[in-house]
């Protein structure tokens, strides 16, 4: 595995918390589908739209819903996390320069040596020899390690597709690549440890190819998807609130400038974001909005 290849995949786990096709590619026939939320304002007049996104699935797998096609129809821009996923060179670049300059030693000394079989047994994956990932800071090889667990695919992710079926119309970022991988670059080394070991240990999610995670959102099932995304990295209080809490403030304050325009936006974030006391809805609703689940 190349340097260049690896770092587009640590991108992907990047877009945290989950192919570009024709529409008819990902559209599943009938339910459960991915849970999608409704925007008003304080009279009912529809503002935009919501859906939460995972950033990697296996091929062919179908999701797309109906009413969310319809919703792709009306919408007048995207809003995305990252909105150039198929720069790949750029992607690479920003990756490379926050990933190596402040090497942290052997990455054996900075896994848990309860997770050793783990590790190992990610090394087999990515078929590279055991000092590849030492050069790395723990944030960047946590990343990469995560891409290597599971078989689903980040070109096969739901941003891509939503950012394909958005070609000639308006799209907004929330953060930009390199905005989203200075919050990993910029957490503390203990941190950057917790996520390493915490990839490590939920890489036993992924032995029949599409995890846990992944299923219950196909199912749109919020409650299961709020206790993951609730465990394991997101575990961690400091990391909660570096990777979730702080991120969804910022968030939010942007999407209020984008909802009092005229255009009705849909915002396609990670699941994990949409979920819970600390999620983008209750945020909303908080700044004067309804936020209402609708599939």
């Amino acid at each position: 595995m190349t340097a260049r290849s690896l770092s587009s995949l640590c991108l992907a786990l990047a877009l945290l918390l989950a192919a570009c096709g024709k529409q008819a590619d990902n559209a599943k026939p009938e339910g459960p589908y991915p849970a999608l939320w409704e925007i008003t304002d304080s009279k009912g007049t529809v503002e935009g739209w919501m859906f939460g996104t995972i950033h990697a699935l296996p091929d062919d797998t179908k999701w797309r819903s109906p009413r969310l096609d319809g919703i792709l129809g009306k919408a007048d821009m995207l809003v995305v996390e990252v909105a150039n996923l198929e720069d790949s060179a750029e992607l690479s670049k920003i990756f490379e320069q926050m990933a190596f300059d402040r090497p942290a030693g052997p990455i054996a000394q900075r896994i848990d040596p309860d997770l050793t079989d783990e590790f190992e047994t990610l090394l087999v994956r990515a078929k590279v020899r055991r000092a590849y990932f030492d050069p790395m800071e723990s944030w960047a090889a946590a990343l990469a390690l995560a891409q290597v667990a599971q078989s689903a695919k980040s070109e096969n992710g739901a941003d891509r597709a939503l950012l394909a079926a958005f070609d000639k119309r308006e799209v907004v970022e929330l953060e930009g690549a390199r905005g989203q991988l200075e919050i990993f670059d910029g957490l503390p080394e203990t941190e950057q440890r917790d996520l390493l070991n915490a990839v490590l240990k939920e890489s036993r999610d992924y032995d029949d190819g599409i995890g846990t995670l992944a299923k219950a959102w196909l199912a749109g099932d919020t409650d299961q998807l709020q206790q993951l995304t609730r465990r394991g990295i997101l575990a961690d209080p400091e990391l909660v609130q570096a990777l979730l809490v702080d991120r969804n403030a910022n968030w939010a304050a942007q999407i209020e400038n984008l909802l009092s325009a005229r255009e009705k936006p849909l915002i396609a974030v990670g699941a994990g974001h949409l979920l819970g006391e600390a999620g983008l809805p209750v945020m909303l609703e908080a700044r004067g909005y309804k936020v209402r689940r609708i599939e």
